[in-house]
């Protein structure tokens, strides 16, 4: 039992294969994702700027529905609502949120070529939902929800 503590409070180079921990030059290497430029792991402030642009869009658009109804305390579900809908479409059909393009990013598959698909896109954007499973990462600084899809978030432009 010892062993299993020491590894998860080791943090997320525990994750690491092979148990080496220092291996790793950048992150995205053991995946066979290039160091920097098209196909690399993105950032996270450029994961960040895409989500609150999503999230401020998605706002926009509740607000527009609810009209008159804003008083009411539902613009908050509703925005999530939105959210969730649009992430699962843009993201099944085009590969990327509209934050994401504006900020140059896009899902990507790890496991092989093609599209994401609209199954991997919802239990991504259920996790993402949860909020809890995007912020625990690994070495790659990829959360659970991409881990769990065999997805990443990787530099488009």
């Amino acid at each position: 039992m010892a062993r299993a503590t020491g590894s998860w409070l080791s943090g997320p180079a525990a994750a690491n294969p092979g148990g080496d921990h220092d291996a790793q030059a950048y992150q995205g290497e053991y995946l066979g994702l290039p160091k920097t430029g098209r196909g690399s792991l993105a950032a996270t402030p450029r994961r960040v700027a895409a989500l609150t642009i999503d999230w401020l869009m998605s706002m926009g658009v509740s607000a527009l529905f609810l009209g008159a109804a804003l008083d009411g305390g539902y613009l908050s579900t509703a925005t999530l609502g939105v959210w969730f809908v649009l992430g699962v479409l843009s993201v099944s059909l085009f590969s990327f949120t509209p934050g994401q393009f504006v900020m140059g990013i896009q899902v990507g598959r790890i496991d092989g070529p093609g599209r994401v698909g609209v199954v991997r896109a919802l239990v991504r954007q259920v996790f993402l939902a949860a909020v809890v499973p995007a912020v625990i990462s690994d070495i790659d600084s990829r959360g659970m929800h991409d881990r769990a899809t065999g997805t990443a978030l990787l530099v488009a432009r």
